[in-house]
Protein backbone atom coordinates (compact mmCIF):
# COMPACT_ATOMS: atom_id res chain seq x y z
CA UNK A 1 0.00 0.00 0.00
CA UNK A 2 2.78 2.42 0.91
CA UNK A 3 4.56 1.67 -2.35
CA UNK A 4 1.39 2.42 -4.33
CA UNK A 5 0.88 5.68 -2.44
CA UNK A 6 4.45 6.79 -3.10
CA UNK A 7 4.09 5.89 -6.76
CA UNK A 8 0.86 7.86 -7.14
CA UNK A 9 1.46 10.82 -4.85
CA UNK A 10 5.13 11.76 -5.07
CA UNK A 11 6.82 13.36 -8.05
CA UNK A 12 10.18 14.41 -6.67
CA UNK A 13 13.79 13.30 -6.71
CA UNK A 14 13.18 11.19 -3.58
CA UNK A 15 10.46 9.11 -5.19
CA UNK A 16 12.73 6.41 -6.61
CA UNK A 17 14.78 6.16 -3.42
CA UNK A 18 11.60 5.66 -1.42
CA UNK A 19 10.43 3.08 -3.94
CA UNK A 20 13.64 1.10 -3.53
CA UNK A 21 13.39 1.22 0.26
CA UNK A 22 9.77 0.09 0.19
CA UNK A 23 10.50 -2.64 -2.36
CA UNK A 24 13.30 -3.92 -0.14
CA UNK A 25 10.82 -3.99 2.73
CA UNK A 26 8.32 -5.95 0.65
CA UNK A 27 10.97 -8.49 -0.34
CA UNK A 28 12.09 -8.80 3.26
CA UNK A 29 8.61 -9.41 4.64
CA UNK A 30 7.20 -11.44 1.74
CA UNK A 31 10.21 -13.65 0.97
CA UNK A 32 13.19 -13.50 3.29
CA UNK A 33 11.51 -13.48 6.70
CA UNK A 34 9.04 -16.28 5.80
CA UNK A 35 11.95 -18.38 4.53
CA UNK A 36 13.89 -17.79 7.73
CA UNK A 37 10.75 -18.70 9.69
CA UNK A 38 10.46 -22.00 7.82
CA UNK A 39 14.13 -22.68 8.45
CA UNK A 40 13.73 -22.16 12.20
CA UNK A 41 10.54 -24.23 12.35
CA UNK A 42 12.24 -26.99 10.40
CA UNK A 43 15.21 -26.95 12.76
CA UNK A 44 12.88 -27.59 15.71
CA UNK A 45 11.84 -30.85 14.08
CA UNK A 46 10.84 -33.17 12.80
CA UNK A 47 13.26 -32.23 10.05
CA UNK A 48 11.59 -31.93 6.67
CA UNK A 49 8.28 -30.53 7.92
CA UNK A 50 9.02 -27.16 6.29
CA UNK A 51 11.57 -28.02 3.61
CA UNK A 52 11.92 -29.66 0.22
CA UNK A 53 13.34 -33.15 0.07
CA UNK A 54 15.90 -32.78 -2.71
CA UNK A 55 16.83 -29.11 -2.51
CA UNK A 56 17.41 -29.07 1.25
CA UNK A 57 17.44 -32.44 3.00
CA UNK A 58 19.13 -34.46 0.29
CA UNK A 59 21.63 -31.76 -0.67
CA UNK A 60 22.71 -31.37 2.96
CA UNK A 61 23.13 -35.14 3.24
CA UNK A 62 25.08 -35.12 -0.02
CA UNK A 63 27.48 -32.52 1.37
CA UNK A 64 28.00 -34.75 4.41
CA UNK A 65 28.75 -37.74 2.17
CA UNK A 66 31.18 -35.62 0.16
CA UNK A 67 33.06 -34.54 3.30
CA UNK A 68 33.24 -38.18 4.41
CA UNK A 69 34.86 -39.13 1.12
CA UNK A 70 31.81 -41.04 -0.10
CA UNK A 71 30.32 -40.93 -3.58
CA UNK A 72 26.89 -39.24 -3.26
CA UNK A 73 25.76 -41.01 -6.42
CA UNK A 74 26.48 -44.42 -4.92
CA UNK A 75 24.92 -43.81 -1.53
CA UNK A 76 21.27 -44.10 -0.60
CA UNK A 77 19.48 -41.64 1.67
CA UNK A 78 17.42 -44.05 3.75
CA UNK A 79 19.26 -43.07 6.93
CA UNK A 80 18.80 -39.32 6.47
CA UNK A 81 15.89 -37.01 7.43
CA UNK A 82 14.70 -37.40 3.84
CA UNK A 83 13.62 -40.98 4.62
CA UNK A 84 10.33 -39.84 6.19
CA UNK A 85 9.56 -37.04 3.71
CA UNK A 86 6.47 -37.36 1.50
CA UNK A 87 4.28 -40.31 0.58
CA UNK A 88 6.01 -43.69 1.02
CA UNK A 89 5.07 -44.85 -2.49
CA UNK A 90 6.89 -41.92 -4.10
CA UNK A 91 10.16 -41.92 -2.17
CA UNK A 92 12.22 -43.20 -5.08
CA UNK A 93 14.68 -40.30 -4.71
CA UNK A 94 15.96 -41.99 -1.56
CA UNK A 95 18.14 -44.07 -3.86
CA UNK A 96 19.21 -41.32 -6.29
CA UNK A 97 20.80 -37.88 -6.14
CA UNK A 98 19.42 -36.29 -9.33
CA UNK A 99 21.50 -33.10 -9.31
CA UNK A 100 24.99 -32.45 -10.61
CA UNK A 101 28.06 -31.88 -8.40
CA UNK A 102 28.22 -28.06 -8.39
CA UNK A 103 25.12 -28.03 -6.16
CA UNK A 104 27.04 -29.56 -3.26
CA UNK A 105 30.59 -28.49 -4.17
CA UNK A 106 29.71 -24.80 -4.05
CA UNK A 107 27.63 -25.23 -0.89
CA UNK A 108 30.24 -27.17 1.09
CA UNK A 109 32.15 -24.12 2.48
CA UNK A 110 28.86 -22.61 3.69
CA UNK A 111 27.95 -25.95 5.26
CA UNK A 112 31.24 -26.02 7.17
CA UNK A 113 30.89 -22.42 8.34
CA UNK A 114 27.26 -22.94 9.36
CA UNK A 115 27.99 -26.08 11.34
CA UNK A 116 30.93 -24.35 13.04
CA UNK A 117 28.55 -21.58 14.09
CA UNK A 118 25.89 -24.06 15.20
CA UNK A 119 23.27 -23.74 12.46
CA UNK A 120 23.01 -24.57 8.78
CA UNK A 121 20.18 -24.81 6.31
CA UNK A 122 20.74 -25.12 2.56
CA UNK A 123 18.27 -22.30 2.02
CA UNK A 124 20.87 -19.89 3.39
CA UNK A 125 22.88 -20.46 0.20
CA UNK A 126 19.81 -19.94 -1.95
CA UNK A 127 18.87 -16.71 -0.16
CA UNK A 128 22.41 -15.36 -0.49
CA UNK A 129 22.64 -16.07 -4.21
CA UNK A 130 19.16 -14.68 -4.82
CA UNK A 131 20.02 -11.48 -2.93
CA UNK A 132 23.08 -11.01 -5.14
CA UNK A 133 20.95 -11.63 -8.24
CA UNK A 134 18.40 -9.02 -7.13
CA UNK A 135 21.17 -6.49 -6.51
CA UNK A 136 22.60 -7.11 -9.98
CA UNK A 137 19.25 -7.08 -11.80
CA UNK A 138 19.08 -3.27 -12.31
CA UNK A 139 22.28 -3.46 -14.38
CA UNK A 140 20.40 -5.12 -17.22
CA UNK A 141 18.19 -2.09 -17.96
CA UNK A 142 18.52 1.70 -18.00
CA UNK A 143 15.33 3.48 -17.03
CA UNK A 144 14.49 3.65 -13.29
CA UNK A 145 11.02 2.20 -13.81
CA UNK A 146 12.49 -0.75 -15.71
CA UNK A 147 15.01 -1.37 -12.93
CA UNK A 148 12.29 -1.48 -10.28
CA UNK A 149 10.01 -3.58 -12.49
CA UNK A 150 12.73 -6.15 -13.16
CA UNK A 151 13.54 -6.58 -9.47
CA UNK A 152 9.82 -6.91 -8.72
CA UNK A 153 9.22 -9.51 -11.41
CA UNK A 154 12.17 -11.61 -10.28
CA UNK A 155 11.85 -11.18 -6.53
CA UNK A 156 8.08 -11.26 -6.20
CA UNK A 157 7.34 -14.13 -8.58
CA UNK A 158 4.90 -15.99 -6.28
CA UNK A 159 5.77 -19.42 -7.63
CA UNK A 160 9.50 -18.82 -7.29
CA UNK A 161 9.01 -17.36 -3.82
CA UNK A 162 7.32 -20.54 -2.61
CA UNK A 163 10.11 -22.60 -4.12
CA UNK A 164 12.69 -20.57 -2.23
CA UNK A 165 10.77 -20.75 1.04
CA UNK A 166 10.67 -24.53 0.94
CA UNK A 167 14.14 -24.84 -0.57
CA UNK A 168 13.70 -26.16 -4.10
CA UNK A 169 16.98 -25.65 -5.88
CA UNK A 170 15.78 -24.10 -9.15
CA UNK A 171 16.79 -20.72 -7.74
CA UNK A 172 20.36 -22.03 -7.49
CA UNK A 173 20.45 -22.77 -11.22
CA UNK A 174 18.62 -19.54 -12.04
CA UNK A 175 21.16 -17.42 -10.18
CA UNK A 176 24.15 -18.85 -12.04
CA UNK A 177 22.42 -18.36 -15.38
CA UNK A 178 21.45 -14.86 -14.33
CA UNK A 179 25.04 -14.04 -13.32
CA UNK A 180 26.09 -15.22 -16.78
CA UNK A 181 23.59 -12.87 -18.42
CA UNK A 182 24.62 -9.89 -16.29
CA UNK A 183 28.29 -10.47 -17.09
CA UNK A 184 27.50 -10.94 -20.78
CA UNK A 185 25.57 -7.67 -20.73
CA UNK A 186 28.60 -5.98 -19.16
CA UNK A 187 30.83 -7.33 -21.93
CA UNK A 188 28.54 -6.07 -24.64
CA UNK A 189 27.93 -2.72 -22.94
CA UNK A 190 31.65 -2.01 -22.52
CA UNK A 191 32.27 -2.78 -26.18
CA UNK A 192 29.23 -0.76 -27.30
CA UNK A 193 29.92 2.29 -25.14
CA UNK A 194 30.86 4.30 -28.20
CA UNK A 195 27.28 4.31 -29.46
CA UNK A 196 26.35 2.12 -32.40
CA UNK A 197 27.61 -1.49 -32.37
CA UNK A 198 31.37 -1.35 -32.87
CA UNK A 199 33.56 -3.50 -35.04
CA UNK A 200 34.56 -6.89 -33.70
CA UNK A 201 38.07 -5.83 -32.51
CA UNK A 202 36.53 -3.49 -29.92
CA UNK A 203 35.18 -6.54 -28.11
CA UNK A 204 38.73 -7.35 -27.08
CA UNK A 205 38.76 -4.48 -24.57
CA UNK A 206 40.23 -5.93 -21.31
CA UNK A 207 37.29 -5.04 -19.06
CA UNK A 208 34.93 -6.61 -21.53
CA UNK A 209 37.02 -9.76 -21.83
CA UNK A 210 36.98 -10.22 -18.05
CA UNK A 211 33.20 -9.79 -18.02
CA UNK A 212 32.84 -12.32 -20.83
CA UNK A 213 35.03 -14.80 -18.94
CA UNK A 214 32.86 -14.39 -15.84
CA UNK A 215 29.77 -14.97 -17.97
CA UNK A 216 31.17 -18.17 -19.42
CA UNK A 217 32.31 -19.51 -16.03
CA UNK A 218 28.92 -18.74 -14.47
CA UNK A 219 27.22 -20.57 -17.31
CA UNK A 220 29.51 -23.54 -16.74
CA UNK A 221 28.55 -23.53 -13.06
CA UNK A 222 24.86 -23.59 -14.00
CA UNK A 223 25.41 -26.52 -16.37
CA UNK A 224 27.31 -28.38 -13.64
CA UNK A 225 24.34 -27.90 -11.30
CA UNK A 226 21.28 -29.22 -13.13
CA UNK A 227 20.54 -30.38 -16.69
CA UNK A 228 17.83 -27.73 -17.09
CA UNK A 229 20.66 -25.25 -17.70
CA UNK A 230 21.84 -27.24 -20.72
CA UNK A 231 18.81 -26.10 -22.70
CA UNK A 232 20.19 -22.56 -22.57
CA UNK A 233 23.42 -23.61 -24.32
CA UNK A 234 22.39 -22.87 -27.95
CA UNK A 235 21.05 -19.44 -27.06
CA UNK A 236 23.92 -18.49 -24.77
CA UNK A 237 26.36 -19.74 -27.38
CA UNK A 238 24.85 -17.36 -29.92
CA UNK A 239 25.10 -14.51 -27.40
CA UNK A 240 28.83 -15.17 -27.18
CA UNK A 241 28.96 -14.43 -30.91
CA UNK A 242 26.94 -11.23 -30.64
CA UNK A 243 29.83 -9.15 -32.00
CA UNK A 244 29.71 -10.95 -35.35
CA UNK A 245 28.26 -8.83 -38.15
CA UNK A 246 26.63 -11.79 -39.87
CA UNK A 247 26.36 -15.53 -39.39
CA UNK A 248 27.24 -18.13 -41.96
CA UNK A 249 25.72 -21.60 -41.78
CA UNK A 250 27.90 -23.15 -44.46
CA UNK A 251 31.54 -23.69 -45.32
CA UNK A 252 34.40 -21.72 -43.87
CA UNK A 253 32.15 -19.18 -42.19
CA UNK A 254 30.48 -21.85 -40.07
CA UNK A 255 33.85 -23.39 -39.21
CA UNK A 256 35.29 -20.00 -38.24
CA UNK A 257 32.33 -19.17 -36.00
CA UNK A 258 32.43 -22.61 -34.40
CA UNK A 259 36.11 -22.21 -33.58
CA UNK A 260 35.46 -18.74 -32.18
CA UNK A 261 32.71 -20.13 -29.97
CA UNK A 262 35.03 -22.86 -28.70
CA UNK A 263 37.74 -20.30 -27.90
CA UNK A 264 35.28 -18.21 -25.96
CA UNK A 265 33.31 -21.00 -24.32
CA UNK A 266 36.02 -23.43 -23.23
CA UNK A 267 36.13 -22.20 -19.59
CA UNK A 268 32.52 -23.34 -19.16
CA UNK A 269 33.38 -26.76 -20.53
CA UNK A 270 36.46 -26.95 -18.31
CA UNK A 271 34.49 -26.18 -15.14
CA UNK A 272 31.83 -28.67 -16.17
CA UNK A 273 34.43 -31.41 -16.71
CA UNK A 274 36.24 -30.60 -13.45
CA UNK A 275 32.99 -30.96 -11.53
CA UNK A 276 31.56 -34.03 -13.22
CA UNK A 277 34.69 -35.79 -14.49
CA UNK A 278 35.84 -37.24 -11.15
CA UNK A 279 32.44 -38.84 -10.56
CA UNK A 280 32.33 -40.21 -14.09
CA UNK A 281 35.71 -41.82 -13.50
CA UNK A 282 34.73 -43.01 -10.03
CA UNK A 283 31.49 -44.72 -11.04
CA UNK A 284 30.04 -43.70 -14.41
CA UNK A 285 26.91 -45.81 -14.04
CA UNK A 286 26.10 -44.35 -10.62
CA UNK A 287 25.93 -40.75 -11.85
CA UNK A 288 24.14 -41.82 -15.04
CA UNK A 289 21.61 -43.80 -13.03
CA UNK A 290 20.94 -41.01 -10.54
CA UNK A 291 20.77 -38.02 -12.87
CA UNK A 292 19.40 -39.38 -16.16
CA UNK A 293 18.08 -42.91 -15.76
CA UNK A 294 16.03 -42.11 -12.67
CA UNK A 295 14.37 -39.05 -14.20
CA UNK A 296 13.41 -41.16 -17.23
CA UNK A 297 11.55 -43.55 -14.95
CA UNK A 298 13.92 -46.43 -15.63
CA UNK A 299 15.03 -49.05 -13.16
CA UNK A 300 13.30 -50.42 -10.09
CA UNK A 301 13.11 -47.02 -8.40
CA UNK A 302 12.59 -44.65 -11.35
CA UNK A 303 10.76 -41.35 -11.08
CA UNK A 304 6.99 -41.42 -11.48
CA UNK A 305 4.89 -39.76 -14.18
CA UNK A 306 3.96 -36.46 -12.62
CA UNK A 307 3.08 -32.81 -13.09
CA UNK A 308 1.03 -30.64 -15.42
CA UNK A 309 2.15 -31.71 -18.88
CA UNK A 310 1.04 -34.08 -21.61
CA UNK A 311 1.92 -37.02 -19.36
CA UNK A 312 -1.51 -36.59 -17.77
CA UNK A 313 -3.09 -37.72 -21.04
CA UNK A 314 -0.93 -40.84 -20.96
CA UNK A 315 -2.32 -41.62 -17.51
CA UNK A 316 -5.90 -40.67 -18.37
CA UNK A 317 -5.95 -42.83 -21.50
CA UNK A 318 -4.57 -45.81 -19.61
CA UNK A 319 -1.47 -46.10 -21.79
CA UNK A 320 0.52 -47.22 -18.74
CA UNK A 321 -0.47 -49.45 -15.85
CA UNK A 322 0.51 -46.90 -13.20
CA UNK A 323 2.62 -43.77 -12.63
CA UNK A 324 5.80 -45.81 -12.64
CA UNK A 325 5.17 -47.39 -16.04
CA UNK A 326 7.33 -46.87 -19.11
CA UNK A 327 6.12 -44.88 -22.12
CA UNK A 328 8.17 -43.34 -24.99
CA UNK A 329 7.89 -39.69 -23.98
CA UNK A 330 11.04 -38.99 -25.97
CA UNK A 331 8.99 -39.16 -29.16
CA UNK A 332 6.77 -36.28 -28.06
CA UNK A 333 9.81 -34.36 -26.84
CA UNK A 334 11.57 -34.68 -30.18
CA UNK A 335 8.39 -33.92 -32.15
CA UNK A 336 7.71 -30.75 -30.16
CA UNK A 337 11.15 -29.54 -29.14
CA UNK A 338 13.33 -30.11 -32.20
CA UNK A 339 11.34 -27.91 -34.63
CA UNK A 340 11.00 -25.32 -31.88
CA UNK A 341 14.75 -25.29 -31.29
CA UNK A 342 15.50 -24.85 -34.99
CA UNK A 343 12.96 -22.05 -35.24
CA UNK A 344 14.30 -20.24 -32.17
CA UNK A 345 17.91 -20.55 -33.28
CA UNK A 346 16.92 -19.06 -36.63
CA UNK A 347 15.13 -16.19 -34.89
CA UNK A 348 18.13 -15.47 -32.72
CA UNK A 349 20.46 -15.55 -35.69
CA UNK A 350 18.38 -12.69 -37.10
CA UNK A 351 18.11 -10.81 -33.79
CA UNK A 352 20.81 -11.90 -31.37
CA UNK A 353 19.55 -10.14 -28.25
CA UNK A 354 19.53 -10.96 -24.57
CA UNK A 355 15.76 -10.60 -24.58
CA UNK A 356 15.37 -13.14 -27.38
CA UNK A 357 17.74 -15.56 -25.65
CA UNK A 358 15.63 -15.43 -22.48
CA UNK A 359 12.36 -15.82 -24.35
CA UNK A 360 13.66 -18.65 -26.49
CA UNK A 361 15.07 -20.50 -23.49
CA UNK A 362 11.92 -20.16 -21.40
CA UNK A 363 9.56 -21.23 -24.17
CA UNK A 364 11.84 -24.02 -25.38
CA UNK A 365 12.06 -25.39 -21.85
CA UNK A 366 8.29 -25.20 -21.43
CA UNK A 367 7.63 -27.04 -24.69
CA UNK A 368 10.20 -29.74 -23.95
CA UNK A 369 8.95 -30.44 -20.44
CA UNK A 370 5.32 -30.34 -21.53
CA UNK A 371 6.05 -33.43 -23.60
CA UNK A 372 8.22 -35.09 -20.96
CA UNK A 373 7.50 -37.52 -18.16
CA UNK A 374 6.99 -34.67 -15.71
CA UNK A 375 6.32 -30.93 -15.68
CA UNK A 376 6.38 -29.82 -12.06
CA UNK A 377 5.22 -26.44 -10.80
CA UNK A 378 8.75 -25.42 -9.82
CA UNK A 379 9.71 -25.59 -13.51
CA UNK A 380 6.91 -23.16 -14.31
CA UNK A 381 8.30 -20.72 -11.73
CA UNK A 382 11.74 -21.01 -13.31
CA UNK A 383 10.35 -20.53 -16.82
CA UNK A 384 8.21 -17.52 -15.86
CA UNK A 385 11.27 -15.77 -14.48
CA UNK A 386 13.08 -16.00 -17.81
CA UNK A 387 10.01 -14.85 -19.70
CA UNK A 388 9.87 -11.83 -17.39
CA UNK A 389 13.53 -11.14 -18.12
CA UNK A 390 12.74 -11.22 -21.82
CA UNK A 391 9.89 -8.74 -21.46
CA UNK A 392 11.81 -6.13 -19.48
CA UNK A 393 15.17 -6.39 -21.22
CA UNK A 394 13.48 -6.10 -24.62
CA UNK A 395 12.78 -2.46 -23.72
CA UNK A 396 16.50 -1.65 -23.94
CA UNK A 397 17.53 -4.18 -26.58
CA UNK A 398 18.24 -1.45 -29.07
CA UNK A 399 21.15 -0.18 -27.03
CA UNK A 400 22.56 -3.19 -25.31
CA UNK A 401 21.85 -6.54 -26.80
CA UNK A 402 23.21 -7.69 -30.08
CA UNK A 403 22.65 -7.40 -33.79
CA UNK A 404 19.41 -6.19 -35.35
CA UNK A 405 18.03 -5.00 -31.99
CA UNK A 406 14.80 -3.73 -33.47
CA UNK A 407 13.50 -7.31 -33.55
CA UNK A 408 11.76 -8.05 -30.27
CA UNK A 409 10.36 -11.37 -29.05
Amino acid sequence: ILYALVDLALRCRWQWRLKWVLLAGVLLTALYLPTLKFMLLDAQGPRGSYSHDGGVLQTEATIAFFLQGKNPYREDYTETPMATWGHPDFRTALYHYPYLPWTFLFSTPFYLIGNALGFYDQRLVYLLLFAIALCLAPRLVHQPRHKVALVMLIGLNPLMALDIMFGQNDVFVFCWLFFALVAWHRWYSVASSGGSPPAAPNFGEPRGQIARLIAVVAFGAACASKPTAWFFAPFFGLLLLADQERFSLTGRGLLRQSMLLIRRGWPALLLFVLCIGPYLLWDPFAIYDDVWRWSNGQGETGYQIWGWGASNFVLALGLVADRFGQWPFWRIEVLLALPTLLWFVGRQLRANTLANACWHYGLFLLIFFYGSRFLNENYLAFILTFLALGIITASTAGRTAGRNPSSHP
